[in-house]
């Protein structure tokens, strides 16, 4: 059965983190994905008690988020970060809207930023790759969508797909999936309430209790070569509900 990972951002508000890693493992979680915050503030030896912690209880943190700004300009210490937590997959997870290109040329210069940004990850033999929201996926002046033109710009690039954020940029997950099929290395698992419902919790819901097909989804998705899937929810008001309803439906996909 394949593990499922769970992105820590979406437990932010919900600290000590420790606390969260026990409600992780007691529920069936194999796996947690970092981001910037988490490993901002911690030094040589907090990462070593982080990875030490996890461990511990069973789990593990195989892949990371990082700024696009850390990865451009301090390589090195993503990598010592990866090292020590035994990361295989670095993300780049999002770009500022005052910084995204209006043009398919400026996508392609962005995918090919993105390519030059990956290489010292790819030379250490992790995966690097995109992770995506929904303005990806809406269409320029010129009929097409930037992450075609991300893509194109940055071959090496391995996608991390964010399946809800397709779906909310107004685009077939189906028709990406299928797509950039060979490209896909890890999932995102969230779901999206009702129009109207959820409201407090920006409109996402948990998995299995939203209006994503991932039944459907997953049938075409376990036919490739993905490694990771990851629950996520953006602004979760219960996390012990999240923890466990979302693994109790992901089994039964």
């Amino acid at each position: 059965m394949t593990k499922l990972g769970f992105q820590l951002y979406s437990a932010r508000n919900y600290q000590p983190f420790s606390g969260v890693f026990k409600k992780l493992a007691a529920a069936g979680y194999g796996e947690v994905e970092g981001y910037g915050a988490l490993y901002d503030d911690l030094d040589e030896a907090g990462l070593d008690r982080l990875a030490a912690d996890l461990e511990a209880i069973g789990l593990s943190m195989p892949t990371g988020h990082f700024g696009l700004a850390m990865l451009e300009t301090d390589p090195d210490r993503v990598l010592e970060i990866a090292s020590r937590l035994k990361m295989d997959s670095v993300f780049c997870p999002f770009l500022l809207p005052d910084q995204r290109p209006d043009t398919a040329a400026g996508w392609k210069e962005f995918g090919a930023r993105l390519e030059a940004a990956g290489k010292p990850f790819r030379d250490a033999g992790l995966v690097f790759g995109w992770h995506n929201h929904n303005f990806e996926f809406e269409l320029l002046p010129d009929g097409t969508a930037p992450m075609r033109h991300i893509m194109a710009g940055g071959p090496s690039l391995a996608w991390e797909a964010d399946i809800a954020w397709v779906i909310r940029g107004d685009a077939d997950p189906y028709f990406w999936i299928e797509l950039f099929k060979e490209r896909i290395t890890a999932v995102h698992v969230k779901d999206i309430a009702e129009e109207g419902e959820n409201e407090d919790e920006d409109g996402w819901a948990d998995v299995g209790y939203g209006t994503v097909d991932w039944k459907g989804l997953m049938k075409v998705l376990k036919s490739m070569p993905i490694k990771h899937y990851i629950v996520e929810h953006d602004n979760p008001n219960d996390i012990d509900r999240l923890i466990e309803r979302s693994i109790a439906s992901f089994q039964t996909f």
